[in-house]
């Protein structure tokens, strides 16, 4: 289920979000929320004005942070929870966004060898790409 510009925090928990408070940068980027629905699981955010660039629009690092959360989120989970870290990531913006929308953003495993994984990830609003992206990762061992 996507959502429509004007979401509110008090809505997402009814619609079968959690709110995730993360420590490290990504806890600067968040709240994050999390769901888990059949395809795997998404990730979203309520962008605010702070999220925002000069030009008032989602800034494309903070949309690069949020991709490259959730891409190594689940990366790491396909990696039986071993540690991935990002070699390369891809990026290809498609269409701006704005304060008050809320984004949901997911990522599929696409090959994995013994030291690395290939990612693709989609970041969208009611369910139009607004960016998608690649990356590899390596398996960092314990």
């Amino acid at each position: 289920m996507s959502h429509s510009t004007g979401t509110s925090e008090e809505l997402l928990p009814l619609q079968g979000w959690k709110r995730r408070d993360l420590a490290g940068f990504i806890g600067t980027t968040g709240p994050l929320w999390t769901r888990r629905d059949d395809s795997g699981w998404r990730y979203g955010l309520l962008v605010e004005e702070r999220h925002l660039n000069p030009a008032g629009v989602m800034h494309g690092g903070a949309l690069c942070t949020l991709l490259d959360h959730v891409i190594s989120t689940v990366a790491w989970e396909a990696c039986d929870r071993t540690p991935c870290v990002t070699l390369q990531l891809d990026s290809q913006f498609l269409a701006a966004v704005k304060a008050g929308q809320f984004i949901e953003a997911s990522a599929t495993l696409e090959h994995r060898t013994k030291g690395m994984v290939f990612m693709r990830g989609r970041v969208e609003v009611d369910g139009a790409a607004v960016m998608v992206g690649q990356a590899i990762l390596k398996i960092v061992n314990r």
